[in-house]
């Protein structure tokens, strides 16, 4: 079943039917659905769909003429062709007769094989490009190399590209797609397990429920995503050791620079290049108080669901759940409060994405430039205040300040007096507005105070999914 990708799919189709050259650049992290993407793409359409392998530029040179032989001349003797160049200049000679899609996945596999194939790929673009109908797809999951050796401006590709997509996971909305006979709230409680990573998703069984998924996928030794993160971090890093000492020191609560490096005990300097790799990768994120650009508070934060997930329950539980208690491990996790404390800080990311999905749609409930988490010094009150998130437009002085509650009972007024307490602190707002997103509903209180005020909205659970 194909899901999402709509805005992605329809470009790519757009792109199709000019019939001119294209060179379309799909990358994203792995299992992230590219291939999927493509695929979906490429259905009833002429397509010579080469993987590339991390093997020599020979056996490459080998399964990419025999997969352009198989499309183009299937009657032909399967010899290989003799260079890249001969194949490449082949499939565009070809072009200028036939609309026909190249794809290369795995791209950063085959040029790592032949420094030369951009640089081939580059040439025959100069000189076909203006009477060739090729669709040419470059595809990759090393996101740094498709950034600087594809797209970059030091790339033989620099300014070739006509399209390119930085294929990302779903969000809550397009995730809940695939997980048809769940609770919308389980939705919500399986994108926290997940990320929305579509390869994650298409694993969860919609005939059992959110623990037993969990206990068969995660806890358990012999279960899809068991050893998913570590075999991630083997698959794209060199030192999957001191990565994973970095991770762990975030997950059990180190957030500052210098309290992972002194967690991990490495050098500080290593430590922020390090933090670097993972970002990349979109394992680790930096965040800052949302209207704080140039903030010092700068901290370190898991991005990866999955990984904050396994991190949190799995890891200090791994010697039992290979010992064969993995049932228990998932029930101590899912019968008690730790799923709902966990589940609380992916609520609050669901929250910002229903922002930004209400802000794109046809009637925006409000518009606004960025939002995310604030935290810093009440200097009235002398202490630290939180706000789940501020989505602000400079220009037009406006805010929305947001509270996110992952709770089963009804939330109550004094909420939303806290919140429009807190928000007072920001005087360079000169329009404030208030939403307030629940589990569950609202108390009467909340409820009839809220129908003779404009500026505040309430959304439950439900509502985030119409």
């Amino acid at each position: 079943m194909f899901v999402g990708r709509k805005s992605e799919l329809e470009s790519l189709t757009k792109n199709y039917n000019k019939n001119n050259f294209q060179l379309a650049v799909v990358y994203g992290r792995r299992r992230v659905g590219k291939t999927t993407l493509i695929n979906e793409f490429c259905k009833n359409k002429r397509t010579i769909y080469f993987v590339a392998l991390e093997t020599t530029a020979k056996e490459n040179l080998e399964i990419l003429s025999k997969q352009i032989i198989s499309v183009i001349s299937p009657t032909a003797p399967l010899n290989s062709f003799l260079s890249f160049y001969e194949a490449v200049n082949y499939i565009f000679e070809y072009s200028k007769e036939e609309r026909v899609v190249f794809v290369i996945d795995e791209y950063p596999y085959l040029a790592e094989s032949d420094k030369s194939v951009s640089s081939i790929l580059q040439a025959a673009i100069d000189k076909y490009q203006q009477e060739s109908q090729l669709f040419l797809i470059l595809c990759g999951s090393s996101m740094s190399f498709m950034e600087n050796q594809v797209l970059g401006y030091k790339s033989p590709l620099y300014g070739r590209r006509t399209c390119q997509f930085k294929i990302l996971p779903f969000n809550y909305y397009d995730c809940s797609a695939m997980l048809y006979n769940f609770s919308d709230e389980d939705k919500i409680v399986l994108y926290g397990i997940t990320g929305g990573i579509p390869e994650y998703v298409s694993r969860i069984d919609n005939s059992l429920s959110v623990a037993e998924n969990a206990e068969e996928l995660i806890f358990n030794p012999s279960g899809r995503l068991f050893e998913e993160p570590s075999n991630l971090l083997k698959q794209e890093l060199k030192m999957p050791q001191t990565y994973n000492g970095i991770i762990t020191a975030i997950a059990s609560g180190s957030s500052k620079l210098n309290e992972i490096a002194t967690k991990t005990g490495i050098e500080t300097s290593q430590c922020s290049n390090m933090l670097n790799t993972l970002i990349s990768l979109e394992l680790v994120k930096k965040e800052y108080p949302i209207t704080e650009e140039k903030s010092r508070k700068t901290i370190y934060v898991l991005e990866d669901n999955l990984f904050k997930f396994w991190y949190r329950f799995v890891l200090p539980n791994i010697s039992r759940i290979t010992a064969g208690l993995g049932k228990t491990v998932c029930a101590e996790v899912f019968e008690s409060q730790q799923i709902n404390n966990y589940t609380g800080y992916i609520f609050e990311e669901c929250c910002k994405q229903y922002m930004w999905r209400m802000a794109s749609s046809d009637n925006p409930m409000f518009y606004f430039q960025k939002i995310g988490r604030w935290w810093g010094n009440n200097k009235v009150e002398k202490r630290e205040e939180e706000i789940d998130f501020i989505a602000y437009s400079t220009p037009n002085k406006t805010a929305v300040f947001g509270e996110c509650k992952w709770k089963n009972e009804s939330l109550n007024y004094d909420v939303l007096e806290d919140l429009i307490r807190k928000s007072e602190l920001f005087v360079e707002f000169k329009e404030k507005y208030y939403i307030l997103f629940s589990k569950s509903d609202f108390d009467d209180k909340m409820q009839d105070n809220v129908k003779k005020n404009k500026c505040v909205k309430l959304i439950n659970v439900h509502d985030m999914f119409f």
